[in-house]
């Protein structure tokens, strides 16, 4: 999965409102058939989504298009992926998710769709919702259950479904979901995962507040957020993109290692900081991660 700094949900049952998403410079919109939709438009908002998926398509916008389908405890869910398996859509935030059982059950579904249609094997990416004590729990297995899996997102939001489910009171400063949300990066980071996702920030009027929680969660380790409001779009683009300041930082300090490296030295006083081959390898994940949302 390329990184994403942004991705913004559309509810999928206002087809019209995914142009606002586009214009608002999000990396990735993601089109919803769950919470946003009311049930009585559930089964309509499956025709929206296509419809979109393809107007989109054709318009060919910089945005990946993402889609969240039911959960499948709901009954829902296997309609959904009928529908909107098709071209243009990079990858599903599959919801409410348990086990990596349960993955690998809906990547054979997504699998067959991708057969039958002609569509590239493997093309559309999983993006875990763990929204559930078991799958905080199961979330090292969930990570590593099929090659599907492109991110896990840590939803720790104010009353939702994974406060109801653990118990804890949400507070901005995070403190009660600091474990849950460490564990998330570290099942990432150790499955080859290297952009996990952090869960909405839902005060859409506090900026400074979004602005701190993104600066939070990206110093834990996090790439992008998952968002509500097109106002947070620029935000969170700015927060996890490298600074100029630090990018330059560090292609000075690879420089400097490669240099003192043809001469004979394994580290060297970079800016008064000591700095050996680990330094620079640091250095050049930021330079890559700066590279590559630079194509985005």
């Amino acid at each position: 999965m390329r990184p994403y700094r942004s991705m913004l949900f559309v509810p999928g049952h206002k087809g019209a409102w995914a142009d606002k998403a586009v214009a608002s410079g999000t990396d990735a919109i993601i089109l919803d058939l769950e919470d946003s939709v009311p049930a009585a438009d559930k089964v309509a908002a499956r025709d929206t989504v296509v419809a979109t998926i393809g107007r989109l398509r054709d318009q060919g916008i910089r945005a990946d298009v993402w889609v969240r389908p039911n959960s499948r405890d709901t009954g829902l869910m296997g309609a959904d992926l009928d529908a909107v398996v098709v071209p243009g859509v990079a990858g599903l935030l599959l919801p409410k998710t348990f086990d990596a059982r349960e993955i690998i059950q809906i990547d054979a579904v997504v699998s067959h769709l991708e057969e039958t249609r002609g569509l590239p094997a493997g093309e559309i990416g999983f993006l875990l919702s763990l929204e559930t004590a078991s799958s905080m729990a199961n979330c090292e297995a969930m990570a590593a259950a099929t090659p599907r899996v492109a991110a896990l997102l840590g939803a720790t939001g104010p009353n939702a479904d994974v406060g109801r489910e653990l118990g804890f009171e949400f507070t901005p400063e995070g403190l009660e979901t600091l474990y849950l949300r460490s564990r998330i990066v570290l099942a990432s980071r150790a499955n080859g995962l290297h952009h996990p996702i952090g869960g909405v920030w839902q005060d859409i009027a506090d900026l400074d507040g979004f602005r701190t929680f993104c600066e939070d969660n990206r110093r834990l380790g996090y790439r992008g957020m998952t968002l509500i409001h097109p106002s947070h779009v620029e935000i969170a683009n700015e927060v996890f993109t490298p600074s100029p300041d630090k990018v330059d930082f560090y292609r000075r300090m690879v420089q400097a290692f490669r240099d003192a490296e043809a001469q004979g030295h394994g580290a060297v006083d970079f800016e008064g900081q000591h700095i050996d081959l680990a330094h620079a390898k640091t250095a050049e994940g930021v330079i890559a991660l700066a590279d590559a949302l630079a194509l985005v």
